[in-house]
């Protein structure tokens, strides 16, 4: 999950060869439609959904313009009108100071995604069970717990998990996305016990065995939803697009068929959610207004 700052034209006519759909448009038209600004955190979840309603929308007619940011950039982007929407609001927790700090100049379109949660995660092979046994047992994984970049809502819940559990033995090491996807990856080919902050829907889950340590002082909370978030105004300046985004709902599988294509070694994202939204036709269409 590292958060550098990235922008990107996405310019509409680069889905002219859609085959069927009718409505691939041209760059007069997205000229005419105008630009649509999302921005994103680089979560594989969020670049896979971003990527996707992009396309969508590219689809549609307009141009759109991605931008990656932290959460907390992210938000204030969406408050300041610098930002036209986010796909990627992790409620009721994870996000939830952000959306307090902005609520009331953002519009909150529901959630796009369904069965997401937090947790500790371990490979399926090992021992413990729970987080109340991590103390206990932190020589089995060098007393660490692998995390994320230090900005995210995930690592302020494991800092009150450390705190909440008393894990004395433990500490909590901030990274990456990627940095800690490639130290489980480097654990489990040693067969070696670690402890990794995780999330679903996330790529890991279907590329090895794991679990989730069972929280019973529910600290990560339950299942949680990814929301769709726009700017104050956005409905009446591009009603038009502010209706698709709206529609935009999908599953976890379907989410995880995109992360699974973001995953080889020269894998355009952007790429993969054209080919995806191409293929998809009969979801994508749910998202279109007729007059798209």
């Amino acid at each position: 999950m590292t958060q550098q700052p990235l922008s990107r034209r996405i310019r509409a006519a680069s889905l002219a060869l859609i085959a069927g759909t009718g409505l691939a448009a041209g760059a007069a038209q997205a000229e005419e439609k105008g630009t649509v600004e999302l921005a994103y955190v680089e979560w594989a979840s969020e670049v896979a959904s971003t990527n996707v309603i992009a396309a969508v929308l590219e689809q549609a007619g307009y141009e759109v313009e991605l931008t990656s940011l932290s959460a907390a950039a992210m938000f204030q982007a969406l408050s300041t009108g610098d930002a036209d929407a986010i796909v990627a609001a992790w409620l009721p927790t994870t996000h939830a100071d952000y959306m307090e700090r902005v609520g009331d100049s953002v519009d909150d379109l529901g959630p796009n995604l369904e069965g997401t949660k937090l947790g500790l995660v371990v490979p399926a092979y090992t021992d413990v069970d729970s987080i109340a046994e991590l103390d206990a047992n932190a020589d089995a994984f060098d007393g660490t717990i692998t995390g994320i970049d230090p900005g995210a809502g995930l690592m302020s819940l494991t800092e009150e998990v450390v705190e909440s559990y008393d894990l004395e033995e433990v500490d909590l090491q901030s990274g990456s996305g990627a940095t800690m996807t490639a130290a489980l990856d480097s654990a489990i080919k040693n067969e070696q016990d670690i402890v990794v902050t995780g999330w679903t829907p996330h790529w890991m889950f279907a590329r090895w065995d794991l679990k989730y340590l069972e929280d019973p002082k529910n600290v990560y909370g339950g299942a949680e939803q990814i929301n769709t978030v726009a700017r104050e105004g956005l409905k009446e300046d591009m009603p038009g697009a502010y209706a698709i985004l709206d529609a935009f709902e999908w599953t976890p599988e379907q989410m995880g068929e995109v992360m699974l294509m973001n995953q080889s070694g020269d894998a355009e994202p952007y790429e993969n959610a054209k080919q995806w939204v191409a293929e998809n036709q009969d979801v994508v269409q749910e998202w279109l207004p007729a007059e798209s």
